[in-house]
Formats: structure tokens, sequence, C-alpha cells
């Protein structure tokens, strides 16, 4: 399928791994090979594979640990009729994370789910990343497309420096700069105006949250560490404040 200027796959798929919160998981049921599906909450790693916290009780987990390929799909919970909306199939396998994984997911998935503070310490429950083979797109009537995990996945090459900065820098923006959220929400993203804070940084992009809703800032070029990350950021201050 050919891009269009209103519609460009890979950013699509980008955006919806990014901003979505919940997603619904099928893995494989040891002996049967029968399908069973289940609702999950998800947060995206740095490099926007899904991740998860999952419970040792659960079947969806007990199904994991027999055989690791998974399918999760993901939608934009568009109102109206939801097969209008946007959604994402994901392919791959879900990989139980080690030790030296565990506090950079908890840290992302506590800021895009914070009441899972009440559990994520249970002994019983892990994290996992989901790591795509492939994705199938459907983003409307005709614009159906198979995309690879290069075209939808975040190159974290050479960005060690943002990576290791990024929690101050969410943290920073967080209880200083609220007013330069809420201007890149309603500026820059035409969202309404709320109490937006940021969840997480990458090369590509931020993003942001309030309640349920979520947003996604792309950056016009890619950063690789936390002095590119604060002009970055500076700069489209500015460009949302000139707006309005």
């Amino acid at each position: 399928m050919q891009e269009t200027p209103d519609f460009d796959p890979e950013a699509q798929a980008r955006s919806l791994l990014r901003r979505s919160r919940q997603g619904a998981l099928a893995t494989l049921v040891p002996g049967s090979g029968d399908p069973y599906c289940s609702l999950v909450n998800v947060a995206s790693h740095p490099d926007g594979s899904p991740i998860l916290l999952i419970s040792s009780l659960a079947r969806h987990t007990r199904n994991i640990l027999a055989d690791s390929r998974v399918s999760l799909m993901l939608d934009e919970r568009a109102e109206g009729d939801p097969l209008e909306g946007a959604r994402i199939m994901l392919a791959g396998r879900a990989e139980q994370a080690g030790e030296s994984e565990v506090e950079a997911l908890r840290r992302r998935y506590l800021a895009a789910h914070p009441s899972a503070e009440a559990f994520v310490h249970f002994k019983d429950f892990s994290f996992f990343r989901v790591r795509p083979a492939g994705a199938h797109l459907v983003a409307g009537f005709g614009r159906i497309v198979d995309l690879t995990p290069d075209q939808f996945l975040t190159d974290l090459g050479g960005a060690e420096a943002l990576l290791e900065a990024e929690q101050g820098a969410v943290d920073h923006m967080n209880e200083d700069h609220r007013e330069a959220m809420n201007l890149y929400a309603t500026q820059l993203l035409g969202a309404e105006q709320a109490d937006w804070r940021c969840t997480g940084c990458d090369p590509d992009g931020i993003d942001m949250q309030s309640g349920a809703k979520t947003l996604r800032l792309d950056f016009p070029e890619r950063v690789t560490n936390a002095t590119a990350l604060r002009k970055m950021l500076v700069r489209l201050a500015a460009e949302a404040r000139a707006r309005a």
C-alpha cells in the first residue's frame, strides 16, 4: 500500500503502540493448542514494544510460560462504531523480564498505570515484554497493511544517555513544567485542556496522559541525550506558545 499525505501507516502504528493502555491478549492453551483471549493492561517500552504486568495465577501467564507465542490487539477506542477506529494486531513472543530490566519496566508501567502500585510488588506478578515479529494495521477502509518491527519500533541505538536520563526528565516536566505540557497538548496536538503529565520519553517523542486519555507528541527530529531533549522541549514549548 502506498502512503498518502493523510495516511502514514508506520506513524499510525507507532502512535497506537504508545497511546494504548489496554489490549486483547491471545495465548495458546498447553496441550490442546486452543486459543485463549484475555484483557490486559499495557504500557510501552522506550522502543514502543508492549509491557505487561501479569500474575502467575492467571491462565494467560501459565499459557505464556508453556508457549511464549502471543498475539496482542490494540485499538484507539474511538467513539461510536469501534470498527471505524484504527487497530493494530501484533504477533510475536512474550518474554519475562530479566532482573536488569525490571526496574525500568516498573517505572514505565507505573507511569501509565499508577493504580498498579498497590500490587506491583506482589510475588506472583511479573513483567513481560511482547517482542513483535510483525504487525497488521487496520486504519480504515482500504487502509490495511502489514508491517515489520523496524517500521514501527523505535531504534534505541546510540540513545543510552537519553534512556538513563529519562526518569529525571519525566519528573522535571511533571513537577516544573505542567504549563508546557498543557501547551503541547492543546496547541500542538489539538487536545482539550486537562491535567496533562508526561509518562515517558524516547528518541522519537514524548508520551502524555490525563486520566484515561493519552497523547503522543513526535519530535521533528531524533534526540539521543538529555541536552538534546531539553533543547527540543524548549523549542516545542516556544512553538506552542507562538500558536497560542
